[in-house]
């Protein structure tokens, strides 16, 4: 099989996006865009991927790490331009070498792999990726003779009037020959208004020297979306929130109204699952088989069991058991572990805290730097009182422990197995295994002091 290689180019600095973040680091359904393309090339039998960078060339390494390899073009002088700087890795290989923008997220693998099959069944040098506009107004038309032969692309603004009625338009993929790209890339001019390299001047160049050029239509307009802006940004994420959506429908799980979910690409979940309106579920999500996620939740790399349900709250980078019911409006921040069976009422909060099996935490209550054991039952109220101002310390509750409602569990503390708390109490000292732990003032009545109260405030 013939050796393949791709280059990204990612070098552009993206000035419509008027944005601090680099363009092609802009996120389209919890991934930057750029991101989106690698990963899809990732699929084919790629033995170099390259992507060029400039502008945050740091910030896309980082994103890319393993993925790629790279190099810096230091000034922008056009897209041929781009795609020389991988002359020391690429110049001298033999093979196919596809180059895709780095700003298309929404192409996939297996067009270019269509595209990479075509090229090489018409032996040709060059094949252009194509597709048809009812207005392509602003696109360059793919012009081909009486037979269909692809003789050059022009410009829109460079078009006569019969050659602007063309609906076929170059959408800035193309897949070469890799020895004849770079001779080629050797030719070409910058005598043009911009004073730039264009690498659809390739193509002229391999044409006037009679090679095959290709071009390959693909019917699905869409990948071929260039994000410029942010209204083309706003584009791009809702037809990837689709392509994400239809995907889950097909593979088993309920959306109930498609249009208001917002799933990104990498979330898994199971079978059966019925997920709401108006959730959003984030990067590395993953969520079981038979759950109910009702309108309201929003997950960010949470991972939740199976036949749970979450009634309008948040989690975040936290774990969540099998036959779990959280909510409404619970909070699960960093590092919480819900284990199967447990209860979360509403307006409860945890953070880095470890909830055992058959555990209700059923409203108004924040653990916080906790560990709490199996069948315990926390009442209304009640904290963890984790930070003195300096110092996070940690809470630790046995099994079987009741905890009376308004209770403050002041840290660092340990509460044995099968220990009762009164209601009200403070503690701040370890309880031991079977005890009642009383934490709070003796109350005393003074009678008819309320009557002198009101007569004062009366006078």
């Amino acid at each position: 099989m013939t050796n393949q290689y791709a280059i990204v180019l990612a070098a552009g600095q993206g000035t419509r996006m008027k944005s601090k973040l680099y363009k092609v680091l802009h996120p389209v359904c919890g991934k930057p865009m750029v991101e989106h393309v690698v990963d899809q090339i990732a699929q084919l039998d790629m033995k170099k991927i390259v992507t060029i960078v400039g502008h945050g060339a740091e910030d896309v390494q980082e994103h890319l790490r393993d993925k790629s390899e790279f190099v810096k073009q230091e000034e922008q002088l056009g897209t041929a331009h781009a795609v020389l700087q991988a002359k020391e890795l690429l110049a001298d290989l033999d093979g196919v070498t596809i180059v895709v923008c780095g700003d298309t997220p929404l192409i996939e693998s297996t067009t270019m792999g269509a595209l990479i099959k075509y090229h090489s069944e018409k032996r040709a040098k060059a094949t252009i990726l194509t597709t048809q506009l009812d207005d392509p107004t602003g696109y360059g038309r793919i012009l081909r003779d009486d037979l269909g032969i692809v003789e050059r692309i022009v410009e829109h603004k460079d078009a006569t009037e019969k050659e602007q009625r063309v609906q076929e338009i170059n959408t800035g993929t193309y897949c070469f020959d890799n020895r004849a790209l770079f001779e080629a890339l050797s030719k070409v001019s910058n005598d043009n208004a911009q004073g730039e390299y264009y690498l659809p001047d390739v193509i002229k160049i391999l044409k006037d020297s009679d090679e095959v050029v290709a071009a390959y239509r693909m019917e699905n307009f869409e990948e071929s979306l260039g994000v410029n802006d942010r209204v083309a940004l706003a584009e791009a994420s809702r037809l990837m929130r689709n392509r994400i959506n239809e995907r889950l429908m097909r593979e088993g799980v309920t959306l109930v109204d498609p249009n208001s979910t917002y799933i990104d690409v990498d979330v898994e979940i199971g079978q059966d699952t019925v997920i709401e309106a108006n959730v959003t579920l984030r990067g590395n999500t993953k969520i079981g088989e038979d759950c109910l996620i009702t309108s309201g939740c929003d997950f960010d790399n949470a991972v939740i069991g199976n036949r749970t349900i979450i009634r309008s709250s948040a989690i975040e980078d936290s774990k969540v058991g099998d036959d779990v019911q959280i909510g409404p409006f619970a909070h699960l921040r960093p590092e919480s572990e819900i284990h199967d069976h447990v209860k979360i009422g509403n307006y409860v909060e945890t953070k880095k805290a470890v909830v055992g099996e058959n555990t209700k935490l059923p409203h108004f209550i924040y653990m916080g730097d906790a560990e709490i054991g199996k069948n315990v039952n926390v009442g209304c109220g009640s904290i963890s009182v984790n930070y003195d101002g300096f110092n996070k310390s940690k809470t630790v509750i046995g099994d079987n422990v009741f905890v009376g409602c308004n209770s403050n569990l002041i840290a660092p503390i340990n509460i044995a197995d099968n220990v009762y708390i009164a209601a009200g109490s403070t503690l701040t000292d370890d309880v031991p295994e079977g005890a009642l732990a009383v934490g709070r003032a003796r109350q005393v009545n003074k009678e008819g002091y309320a009557k002198k109260i009101v007569e004062k405030f009366n006078k």
